[in-house]
């Protein structure tokens, strides 16, 4: 027969993009299987870091689970423990690094990466409602998000319609950004930099910027970024190449549905997909030919919710997976 036994101890690195959520998401499976638990908090999120850290210490006996704050030196040192597991989600650059400490160790993963998560629309689905849930996903958190939709694939009659969309719906979530608590700012000055550039060379190499500012705001001194369209990109651009985490989202035409899945496989194995399609025989042909991490159909974000389903990556956006039963 099969007995269950605990691992032992287990590794949890937490990103800072939502450092509550992806601290005790992971922390509550390795507790229920009977395992002790080291929490490695994000240092760009320091006072959360902090909090947890003495509330663990408050309610926690020693030794059962402690909460580790500190920069990537300390990081690094974390994961070169000889932990009985280790759960990582940020980056697939990071994840490599990650991977190497605990393969010293014979230290089994799981690594929750990212990667450009694509948004299908199909023809069969009324273009503006589609908008409409890409950008509700999109800037959710400032797009700071591992499954926000990076990019979206549109039939190529329906861009301009798709953009006409996105500027009301973002308009209707947040008819102002600079104070509107609801629209958070991006984490950091680096990532700021780092997001203006991508837009930059993009528009230098011959894309169109569709900047959505419904109160015509000075957003400078504010930490936040408006929601951004881009079309007309192609691949010598950053901005389709690497993960976007922020709000941003270039808008690529397509004319049919086979070139739209051939867009997706052409590129590494994202985290999420999204479609949305009313037509079953195009659910099943886009479910059949593409592989990702988890898939939502007519909406985006929603499956990591879910915690019955088992959540992870595949390829360059990750290895095993957790919640509910898998975890």
């Amino acid at each position: 027969s099969v007995v269950a036994q605990p691992l032992g101890v287990v590794g949890i690195v937490v990103p800072w993009n939502y450092p509550l959520y992806l601290a005790i998401g992971p922390l509550v499976p390795a507790l229920a299987a009977g395992n002790r638990a080291m929490v490695k908090m994000s240092e760009t999120t320091p006072a959360t870091g902090e909090l947890l850290a003495r509330l663990v210490a408050r309610y926690f006996p020693a030794g059962e689970v402690s909460v580790v704050n500190g920069g990537p030196d300390i990081a690094r040192e974390f994961c070169r423990l000889a932990f009985d597991h280790l759960l990582f989600t940020g980056s697939t650059g990071v994840g490599r690094q990650v991977m190497h400490a605990a393969a010293d160790n014979l230290t089994p993963v799981t690594l929750e990466l990212g990667g450009k998560s694509p948004a299908i629309v199909g023809r069969g689905f009324p273009v503006a409602e589609a908008a409409g849930r890409v950008m509700f996903g999109k800037c959710l958190n400032a797009g700071q998000t591992c499954i926000a939709p990076d990019y979206a694939l549109v039939p190529e009659e329906s861009v301009e319609a798709f953009i006409d969309a996105s500027r009301e719906t973002v308009k209707g979530l947040y008819p102002t950004l600079a104070a509107n608590p609801d629209y958070t700012a991006i984490v950091d000055k680096r990532h700021r930099e780092r997001l203006g550039k991508l837009v930059e060379d993009a528009v230098d190499k011959g894309a169109r910027q569709v900047a959505i500012n419904p109160a015509g705001e000075n957003l400078a001194g504010t930490g936040k970024c408006a929601p951004t369209l881009l079309t007309g990109v192609d691949d010598s651009m950053a901005v389709m190449r690497e993960e976007i985490f922020g709000p941003i989202l270039p808008v690529v035409g397509y004319r049919t549905l086979d070139e739209a899945i051939a867009f997706v496989n052409a590129r590494p194995r994202p985290l999420a997909l999204y479609l949305f399609e009313h037509d079953s025989t195009a659910v099943e042909q886009v479910l059949r030919q593409t592989v990702s991490g988890g898939v939502t159909v007519n909406e985006t974000i929603l499956h990591i919710a879910q915690e019955e389903l088992p959540f992870g990556g595949v390829g360059a956006s990750g290895m095993g997976s957790y919640h509910g039963e898998e975890g």
